[in-house]
């Protein structure tokens, strides 16, 4: 089961809502289970980060796991981290990546934020998956 619009944008809703507070200018994208682009937010933020955003978003759900635990696996497992990275049209293995589960645990989504540090952008991205919880 893929994530659907309403949700993406309740999720999207609530991350905004996060950023705002938090005062960071970042782009937050939303992808359903195939990495496929559901919902896109740039709130003033510099043209590049609406790609890393998408990039950490597609990383979790790729992977099954949020973008910066793929981080700590690609660096701790002394892996060939360029050609991780560049694979899939390119990997972003920091935080702000995260994946989104429906009630009975599956993966049906991700959602990735960048524009701020890490830790913010996780943070954002966050709010986004607790709205849904």
């Amino acid at each position: 089961m893929n994530i659907t619009y309403d949700e993406t944008q309740k999720a999207m809703n609530a991350s905004i809502e996060k950023a705002k507070e938090l005062n960071i200018p970042v782009s937050i994208a939303v992808v359903d289970t195939g990495g496929h682009l559901m919902n896109l937010a740039r709130l003033d933020s510099v043209h590049g980060v609406l790609d890393f955003a998408v990039r950490k978003a597609k990383t979790a759900i790729m992977f099954g796991v949020d973008s910066d635990v793929m981080g700590s696996i690609i660096a701790g497992a002394g892996l060939h981290s360029y050609g991780m990275l560049n694979a899939n049209g390119g990997l972003l293995t920091i935080a702000g990546g995260i994946v989104i589960k429906n009630n009975k645990g599956k993966i049906i989504g991700a959602i990735g934020s960048s524009g701020g540090t890490p830790e913010q952008d996780k943070e954002i991205a966050e709010a986004g998956v607790k709205a849904l919880s």
